[in-house]
């Protein structure tokens, strides 16, 4: 009974020891990989949104909570005014979440850009979402006052052949965005006055 004991406390100390490491290694990392993730995932979709802007958007971001939830804000100069952000929100595809930057000017409240970031959707299919610019193309212009919704469902996004759920889902993730944007304009135009 006193070797159980024993061993049960090893097996304790060892599991509280191992947690404990694995919980400082993640904080430790948690740095690196966002920017690993921003770099290659969805710096892409980001510079592609913000083309042309006098800034790095990848540099120039602040955060904004909203409840237990942080949101990451791109800033795109243009002109020498910080006008334009690019903030994320995703749905649910065919093959799962399909994440989805908005590039929106907070002037105009109008979408200029829109990029798949993150999807596991069906190769040739879905997956040409992201590699579309034909499909994303149709989003920039359209002011933020209504929902995103493919032409099957009376809206004016023409989806991709084949890939109807995928193309309801970019539309959802856009209207999303629209509708947190909604709800943080106040607080990001106070952070926008805020760049220089």
């Amino acid at each position: 009974m006193n070797e159980m004991i024993k061993m049960v406390v090893v097996l304790t100390i060892l599991t509280a020891f191992s947690g404990g490491l694995l919980a400082a290694v993640k904080e430790g990392t948690k740095e690196k990989i966002e920017l690993q993730e921003l770099k290659f995932v969805k710096g892409p979709a980001i510079k592609a949104i913000l083309k042309g802007a006098e800034n790095d958007p990848l540099t120039d971001r602040f955060k904004i909570k909203d409840g237990k939830t942080e949101y990451s804000i791109f800033v795109g100069k243009f002109n020498g005014k910080a006008n334009t952000i690019a903030l994320e929100s995703a749905a649910t595809g065919f093959g799962g979440p399909v994440g989805v930057m908005v590039g929106i000017n907070v002037d105009r409240d109008e979408v200029v850009g829109v990029g798949v970031t993150t999807s596991s959707e069906t190769p040739g299919l879905g997956a040409r979402a992201k590699s579309d610019p034909s499909f994303v193309a149709q989003f920039k212009g359209n002011t933020i006052k209504e929902p995103f919704k493919v032409s099957k469902d009376g809206g004016k996004i023409n989806a991709l052949s084949g890939a109807t759920i995928t193309s309801r889902a970019v539309c959802e993730a856009t209207t999303n965005v629209a509708a947190l944007y909604k709800k943080l304009k106040p607080e990001i135009q106070k952070k926008l006055a805020a760049i220089k």
